[in-house]
């Protein structure tokens, strides 16, 4: 079952999810998937971004799309690859971007568990994907249990900062209440937005907010 991989405290909070037909759905096509192709991040992996920043910790979304493709790339958390792996196009520019506007240094791993650490719920909307195939896992019932889950981080928290970036993450803005949280929008960091995402500045506007509500901010620099 690919949530017995998943954190205890994030289990109780999407219990209700998990009975629903949408996810034994889910399962099942996780099930056949597997037995004729490589899927993406391993089963121990899917649930990295919950396991690595508990319910209770989250102070930043950031959402992407789809976990890389390629082989030994994604490991559970949105944009981030494994340590060792050349930085993906979209990565690359948020380093770039990151050096812009907090002055941290390009790191040497694309790795970014140490957000993850800190309270940057680092989620993909969809948490698996077919080897070389982007895409291939949308519309399996992985959106519908997403989007539940920043139901939820919107209705049961306060002052979590959410970063969407590109069309995709933008349409998820009526699931959050604007009332309650800070929703940074800008253009997706692909090389395809033809450098629109630089100068969002939003990694020290999160911190800013994250001070003026009482929080701990972010140490970005990795």
């Amino acid at each position: 079952m690919i949530d017995a991989e998943l954190d205890a405290g994030w289990k109780a909070i999407l219990s209700e999810e998990f009975k629903k037909d949408y996810f034994f759905g889910l399962r099942n096509f996780l099930d056949e998937e597997k037995k004729s192709h490589l899927v993406f991040p391993p089963e121990k992996l899917i649930f990295s971004a919950f396991n690595l920043t508990p319910f209770e910790d989250v102070k930043v979304v950031i959402l992407g799309q789809d976990p890389y493709h390629g082989a030994g790339q994604a490991n559970g958390l949105s944009f981030s690859v494994n340590d060792g792996v050349r930085f993906p196009p979209s990565l690359a520019n948020i380093f770039k971007e990151l050096k812009s506007d907090c002055n941290c240094e390009i790191p040497l791993s694309g790795n970014l568990e140490r957000w993850a650490k800190q309270g940057v719920f680092l989620l993909n909307a969809t948490l698996t994907v077919r080897q070389s195939t982007p895409g291939s896992h949308q519309n399996k019932g992985w959106e519908q249990f997403t989007d539940a889950v920043i139901k939820l981080i919107s209705e049961k928290k306060e002052n979590v900062v959410f970063m969407l970036w590109g069309n995709y993450a933008k349409a998820k803005v009526p699931l959050i209440d604007e009332a309650k949280h800070l929703i940074l929008q800008a253009a997706h960091p692909s090389p395809l937005a033809r450098g629109a995402y630089f100068g969002s500045k939003h990694f020290s506007k999160a911190n800013e907010y994250l001070v003026r509500k009482g929080k701990e901010p972010i140490d970005w620099c990795l």
